[in-house]
């Protein structure tokens, strides 16, 4: 095996189970309402992920592990990714708000500011910040 076959694998891999990470999400209150499988749909097409795989992360998202980001740029970048799920409904449960605290310590943030963070990135969200100015926020 090439290291770009060992690379590629492991990116795939990091893709799909960031994508589980927003399906638990998506998830977490029993169903999945037409704007989160739209935002579900554009988030597979932009992580690459296979119909197939699509349909088996759908059936088994709590299967698939947190893989922690090495650098804090793709830490904000899946936070972000999860926060607008949970607004992609427009309504943000306490559920919800639950598992992305997990998912923030679960991502390697501090458990000690794991509240703060889920109530920082929430409220950036909700004032509509895209990406970028996300990411400039937790700077």
């Amino acid at each position: 095996m090439s290291l770009s076959e060992i690379y590629s694998s492991g990116f795939k891999n990091r893709n799909r189970d960031h994508f589980a990470a927003i399906v638990r999400v998506a998830l977490s209150d029993g169903i999945i309402t037409d704007e989160e499988k739209a935002f579900l749909n554009r988030t597979a097409i932009n992580l690459e992920i296979e119909e197939n795989e699509y349909q088996m992360i759908l059936d088994n998202a709590n299967q698939y592990a947190i893989n922690p980001p090495a650098t804090e740029l793709s830490r904000l970048e899946r936070l972000y990714d999860l926060t607008r799920m949970i607004y992609a409904d427009h309504i943000a449960d306490q559920g919800e708000k639950q598992l992305l605290g997990r998912l923030v310590i679960g991502l390697g943030f501090n458990t000690q500011e794991a509240d703060a963070i889920v109530s920082k990135a929430l409220d950036l969200v909700r004032s509509g910040l895209d990406e970028d100015d996300f990411v400039a926020a937790f700077k």
